[in-house]
């Protein structure tokens, strides 16, 4: 009985044929894919958000800045924005340094 199961283990195994070597990669492709549906995907989309809410920015709007301050937009110029603060303070700050609107847009004074 040892024998016949010696033998049995010792026998040339079955390749796989052509098959194999893609079922090798299948769970390379796989983790490639669930990456893009929950890493790469959703970064692209929240940019195209966010370079879809930039170029929507209007005089009055007030808006918070990646730095943190809450300011209202009281002028525009290609590129950059100027921001008034408290008190009449203000100061000029690019357009993608806005992150996101704080309220709808106002009615300026």
């Amino acid at each position: 009985m040892t024998n016949l199961l010696t033998i049995l283990l010792m026998a040339p195994q079955q390749e796989g044929g052509e098959g194999s070597g893609w079922m090798s990669f299948l769970p390379l492709i796989l983790i490639i894919v669930v990456f893009y549906f929950f890493f790469i995907r959703p970064q692209m989309k929240k940019s195209k958000d966010q370079k879809k809410f930039r170029a929507s920015i209007q005089k009055g709007q007030k808006v918070l800045t990646i730095g943190g301050i809450h300011g209202r937009i009281v002028e525009m110029q290609e590129t950059t924005v100027t921001l008034e603060v408290e008190n009449g303070v203000r100061f000029r700050v690019e357009k993608s340094a806005i992150a996101s609107s704080t309220s709808d847009t106002i009615e300026s004074k």
